[in-house]
């Protein structure tokens, strides 16, 4: 596993021992990313990186110009690699690793008024937390006006066209992998 491109293109990750985490292939970070950067950019994004195993999606956030990171992961050994990758990368003065549920730590962050650009959903496939983490996210005030949503979930995982502020702009396949791209919407609920 390796960063794709940006500051940190070509260096090496390490991956969690075990099939504890699942982690993005490099050709869908890769189609990922390049769409993340057309369509928004990444420069001076505050960005969040739930689910966040070993700190890809994240990492790969910071090397095309993100400002900071806050990861979550409840995993220890998981939380203990991806402390490792940040390190190697002398990445760990712009960065914050919560160690906790995901619904704890959007707590936190909510109570902290913690605002975010840029939000990674990437949890075990087929359980229901990709949809329950979308929810917890457009309830916790953690969405920045001009906030995009990216969610990973196996191909056979369905996800509605909107949910409350978020509105899908784009759903793609590869292998076994969706990615479906929400953004805020700033129309009036009712």
């Amino acid at each position: 596993m390796r960063v794709i491109a940006g500051s940190f293109g070509g260096r090496r990750l390490v991956a969690v021992p075990g099939d504890l985490t699942r982690p993005t292939a490099d050709r869908v970070r890769e189609a990922l990313f390049s769409r993340l950067q057309s369509r928004y950019g990444l420069e001076g994004l505050h960005v969040l990186d739930l689910f966040a195993g070993t700190g890809a999606l994240g990492i790969e956030a910071m090397s095309r110009g993100a400002h900071n990171l806050v990861s979550v992961e409840w995993s220890r050994q998981a939380a203990r690699v991806l402390l490792e990758n940040l390190r190697s990368l002398d990445l760990a003065g712009r960065t914050e690793l919560l160690v906790h549920d995901f619904e704890e730590a959007l707590a936190e962050l909510s109570a902290a008024g913690r605002v975010f650009e840029g939000i990674f959903v990437d949890p075990p496939y087929g359980r229901g937390l990709a949809l329950r983490a979308v929810e917890v996210l457009v309830e916790s005030g953690l969405l920045a006006r001009s906030a995009w949503v990216s969610v990973e979930t196996g191909d056979d995982e369905a996800l509605p066209a909107a949910v409350g502020r978020l509105v899908r702009v784009r759903e793609d396949v590869y292998g076994d992998t969706k990615l479906t791209l929400y953004e805020v919407t700033d129309a009036i609920e009712h």
